[in-house]
């Protein structure tokens, strides 16, 4: 049976090997979160911590072999517990590039199409439009 649920995601998801994570939310703070994917409008994580569903996230992002970890304002969307791991699976949507407050820095998506192309396989790599609020 073909399945009906349509894929939510616009952007093309992909991996960095070993970047990490380091995150603050409300009640939780941690550094050094293993990443596990990422795209253009948002990230998904390890963490310790049992984070809350909608709630406000601010992300940075180290790459290795670059010297400023990016960082990201976002909403927790989903978190799943993977009991071999004994640790929380996190899913952050990245709040809208812009100048506006709370906005994400437009040099940011800048930045991720780059680590797109360098990271995401290559059949699956092209430029798509993406929306920058002013």
């Amino acid at each position: 049976m073909e399945n009906q649920e349509a894929e939510k995601r616009t952007c093309k998801r992909f991996e960095i090997p070993g970047a990490t994570i380091s995150y603050e939310s409300k009640k939780y703070s941690e550094e050094f979160s293993p990443l596990g994917d990422m795209s253009r409008g948002g990230v998904k994580f390890l963490s310790k911590n049992p984070l809350d569903i909608n709630a406000d996230i601010t992300l940075k992002i180290s790459v290795p072999g670059e010297r400023i970890a990016l960082t990201f304002h976002g909403k927790i969307r989903w978190i799943s517990f993977i009991e071999s791991k004994n640790q929380y699976q996190v899913g952050v949507t990245f709040n809208p590039y812009g100048e506006k407050e709370g906005h994400n820095y437009p040099g940011n998506l800048v930045k991720i199409i780059s680590l797109e192309q360098k990271f995401a396989p290559k059949e699956e790599t092209k430029v798509e439009k993406y929306e920058i609020d002013s």
